[in-house]
């Protein structure tokens, strides 16, 4: 069965599309057939998956708004391993245009029935505002994996959005889980980060993921030449961390 999974946080900043964009990778590299969905306007996914945001011919936006089918937007076998469903500042039309349209929560989930059994994963990578592209995201989707410093504000953060998914279940989508917590730009020696993670596990338990990712310089580098940090310094902690963390999403998967 195809897992389909919303990237997301309200609070931007905390490594929302470096998760997706690498998660993506790593899974490809362990032979996973994935599909990456950017449906941020800033395109930020798919400049870091190698391609070029402002030579698109066709995006999300106009899947969303069904002027395109779906396989027809999709480019195949991107540089870095994964299928791309790609986005860019179209894309911000669509989320104006959508609150005028029936069914406007459920396009991308239409979408996506079209083509999901080809895949074992759909990761969507989304804004970092609740509105109807978040929305979309959140309707389509199985679970959500939540990025998050460990730091004091997070945790406010963190209760608003976990509000929203449960308005979402209640509304939409009432399949609709948590995959789990994961820690960014994270530092165990910070005094404040363990404090957090502590309130993270007395909260939510095995949902808090094994793997926390680091703060390191390559994750931070690999964008700026379109590569996913597997590819662009395989040995690096951040790579390593995130191939931990496909194994660990892996086994829960395989596991449920």
């Amino acid at each position: 069965m195809t897992k389909i999974i919303a990237i997301t946080n309200q609070k931007g900043g905390v490594g929302k599309t470096t998760t997706c964009v690498n998660l993506s990778a790593s899974l490809a590299a362990m032979k996973r057939r994935v599909l990456m969905v950017d449906l941020d306007p800033q395109g930020n996914a798919s400049m870091g998956a190698g391609i070029d945001k402002y030579d698109l011919k066709y995006t999300a936006n106009e899947v969303l708004m069904n002027e395109v089918d779906i396989e027809q937007a999709i480019l195949p076998s991107v540089q870095s391993g994964f299928d791309l469903l790609p986005a860019n500042s179209d894309l911000t039309a669509a989320e104006v245009n959508l609150l005028h349209e029936l069914s406007r929560e459920a396009r991308l989930q239409r979408a996506l029935t079209q083509v999901e059994s080809r895949y074992d994963y759909i990761l969507i990578d989304c804004p970092p505002s609740l509105n109807m592209l978040t929305l979309n995201a959140l309707t389509a989707a199985k679970s959500v994996i939540i990025p998050m410093q460990c730091e004091y504000y997070a945790l406010e953060g963190l209760a608003a959005l976990l509000d929203t998914i449960e308005q979402v279940k209640l509304a939409v989508n009432p399949d609709l889980a948590i995959e789990g917590l994961l820690r960014t730009m994270f530092d165990p020696r910070n005094r404040l980060s363990s404090e957090v993670v502590k309130q993270l596990r007395e909260h939510f338990g095995d949902k808090v993921f094994r793997t926390a990712i680091p703060r390191n310089i390559k994750l931070a580098e690999a964008p700026s030449h379109g590569l996913p940090v597997l590819q662009y310094d395989r040995s690096s902690r951040g790579a390593q961390a995130y191939l931990a963390l496909a194994g660990e999403l892996g086994r829960r998967t395989e596991s449920a």
